[in-house]
């Protein structure tokens, strides 16, 4: 397949991204949290486009992205308060919200479940090109499945060139992580993924929010993903990763101890010059914002290194620590120590 490269920045270009959606056709567009593989979200031949370029499991559900509170309507069969009152603090930006889902959107999409992920992106890209399409669209990210998400252009292009018609350049995404998911399609809220909307301001907003155990263990076997980011290995590079929970000074001793060929640190700024290993660092250890932003190109340097065996000290396990900590025990499959 031919992938057409645009530039947000030249006229035309989000219109061009708008037209092959209308048509049917895939791009990989810009959205403050990661890049998104777009698709018309009403349209089920589309959205199965969509897990063939990617390779992504059929039971992995899709985030549909709208541009305006009106498409809500289109897409949920109701709105409950609580729903109403995140999106009135936090739409447009980088939360996800589950609700039942209206008759228009497929099973495809949904992965077969009676509900759907709805989310305002705050990215003004984003916004134009689904005004432009005049059409809710369903994105997860632009990314091989599995594989790190990506946060630039370079790295829709790396994934998804020759697979599908269209990546248009945006820039860096500024949060770095995917939205934060909460599902309204329970009894009481339950966060399934955090992110750059944390935990805490979800409860001081709306009360008693649930943590799902899926947030930090493995799914349980044959149990059902419910949303985008809940698979067992997730956002991986090809090296073994470990995830370290240690004090710095441990975190290095420990590195220390078990250096070798292939070995490399995935770790804080402020460590890279005590490891006696090569290093890749995802930001400052007093800055959980910088590191949400940094863990994936970080991720993905390790695969342009060569890396066979990653030690990555772990973040803090609250505010948007929780998301990066999440995203690196996904990576790590689940191997963690604790020092």
């Amino acid at each position: 397949m031919e992938t057409l490269l645009l530039d947000a920045k030249n006229k035309g270009a989000t219109e061009t991204a708008a037209n092959i959606l209308k048509n049917g056709g895939l791009v990989a567009i810009p959205t403050e949290t990661v890049y998104g593989l777009a698709a018309n979200a009403f349209d089920a031949s589309a959205c199965a486009n969509i897990f063939k370029a990617k390779g992504r499991p059929g039971d992995n559900p899709l985030i549909v992205h709208i541009c305006n509170m009106e498409m809500l309507s289109e897409i949920v069969s109701e709105v409950p308060e609580k729903a109403k009152l995140l999106a009135e603090k936090f739409w447009p930006g980088p939360l996800t919200m589950i609700m039942k889902k209206s008759e228009n959107i497929p099973d495809v999409t949904s992965a077969n479940l009676p509900s759907v992920a709805v989310r305002f992106p705050a990215h003004p890209v984003a916004k134009e090109i689904i005004e432009k399409a005049g059409l809710p669209l369903a994105a997860p990210s632009a990314n091989l499945s599995g594989s790190p998400s990506p946060t630039t252009f370079e790295h829709c292009v790396h994934d998804l060139m020759g697979r599908v018609d269209g990546i248009i350049d945006g820039g860096a995404c500024e949060v770095g992580v995917e939205s934060t998911i909460i599902s309204f399609v329970g009894e009481k809220p339950v966060l399934l993924r955090p992110g750059y909307v944390t935990l805490e301001q979800l409860r001081e907003t709306i009360g008693e929010v649930e943590v799902s155990h899926a947030v930090l263990e493995k799914l349980e076997e044959g149990e059902k993903v419910l949303s985008p980011g809940m698979k067992y290995k997730h956002y991986a590079p090809k090296a073994q990763v470990t995830l370290i929970k240690a004090s710095s000074e441990d975190y290095v001793k420990y590195v220390n101890e078990h250096s070798g060929e292939g070995v490399f640190a995935l770790c804080f700024d402020e460590e890279a010059e005590k490891l006696s290993v090569s290093t890749v660092c995802y930001g400052s250890e007093f800055s959980d914002a910088q590191q949400a932003e940094h863990i994936f190109e970080a991720l993905r340097r390790i695969d342009e290194s060569g890396a066979e065996r990653v030690y990555a000290h772990s973040p803090k396990v609250s505010g948007i620590g929780l998301a990066v900590y999440n995203r690196l025990i996904r990576a790590a499959g689940f191997d963690v120590i604790e020092l």
